[in-house]
């Protein structure tokens, strides 16, 4: 393959949260790199993914759902979903097509116009869970969201069932520009396993609680250990919470929630890992973590 033809680039995917982006993610790279949850505002960091081609590598980034927010946590959420604007060479914006229309959706013109008016790339307007609606139905949303902002294509999808995937990664490739190979073939994300491993504690957290529980819990490593023969992985992680009764939640009666989290945790994790995990988990409570600036830069927020 000649040099001259070879594309790279950033491409950074937004919306709103619960739209999929982290779906979309994990289906290009075909494999969790980023937690999904059928929860709104899951994802808290950026995420980077790097999708390989023959003549093309596509550096995705994952952002925290566009969202109108009040504490700390949130706040700084959306700054890095908006910050990922200016690293971009394309800009996917993707929004849940099944969750909004007509009147429901005319409420959020000024928000999303506000998002939409800070994107300085080239953008793909994506409408996901396609496979969620008729396909009438489908048309006006599109309307609509044109008429915010001048999208370069219009692509529906369902990330969830791989529906149109393919057509957004053409579209995706095309408008990439020339470029060097950033990173090797076989590197997926430039995350590390520490940070994957607690992402992935956490999204247990998210699948098994419910209310305000999972939004109140972040998930730190405190050491990640391998044995001589490289056989077996040895993580203590401290889930921290901001109250006394959400601590109780979380371990639950005898110990039964905890050892629920721990064991479908540690089966994901040795997916990942390719090796036996021994996983030990300590609840904290460290009230209003969510406003702490020293907690969130800890956690990379």
């Amino acid at each position: 393959m000649a040099k001259s033809s070879y594309r790279s680039g950033v491409v950074a995917v937004v919306g709103p949260p619960n739209a999929g982006k982290s779906t979309l993610l994990n289906r290009y790279l075909e494999q969790k790199i980023a937690i999904v949850t059928p929860l709104p505002q899951t994802t808290r960091n950026r995420i980077l993914g790097i999708i390989s081609g023959s003549d093309y590598q596509m550096i995705m980034l994952d952002t925290p759902g566009l969202h109108k927010a009040r504490e700390l946590l949130n706040k700084e959420m959306v700054r890095i979903a908006l910050e990922t604007l200016t690293e971009a060479d394309i800009v996917l914006f993707l929004a849940d097509a099944s969750a909004l229309a007509g009147k429901k959706l005319e409420k959020h013109r000024s928000e999303y116009s506000g998002y939409l008016a800070r994107i300085q790339s080239p953008a793909i307007l994506v409408l996901n869970k396609i496979d969620l609606l008729a396909s009438e139905q489908l048309l006006p949303i599109i309307d609509w969201y044109s008429s915010l902002h001048p999208f370069t294509a219009v692509v529906p999808v369902s990330a969830l069932k791989g529906q149109g995937t393919d057509i957004l990664l053409k579209e995706l490739v095309s408008r990439l520009p020339k470029g060097p190979q950033y990173y090797p073939d076989d590197i997926p994300t430039d995350a590390t396993e520490r940070f994957i491993v607690a992402e992935l504690i956490r999204e247990k957290i998210f699948l098994r609680t419910h209310q305000e529980v999972p939004y109140s819990t972040a998930v730190l490593i405190d050491s990640f250990k391998e044995n001589s023969a490289n056989t077996k992985v040895v993580i203590h992680a401290t889930i921290l919470v901001e109250r006394g009764t959400q601590k109780g939640i979380i371990i639950g009666r005898q110990g039964a929630m905890l050892g629920a989290i721990r064991k479908s945790a540690t089966k994901d994790i040795e997916k990942l890992l390719g090796c036996q995990v021994v996983l030990r988990l300590w609840v904290k409570v460290k009230k209003k973590w969510t406003s702490n600036e020293q907690v969130l830069k800890e956690l990379g927020i």
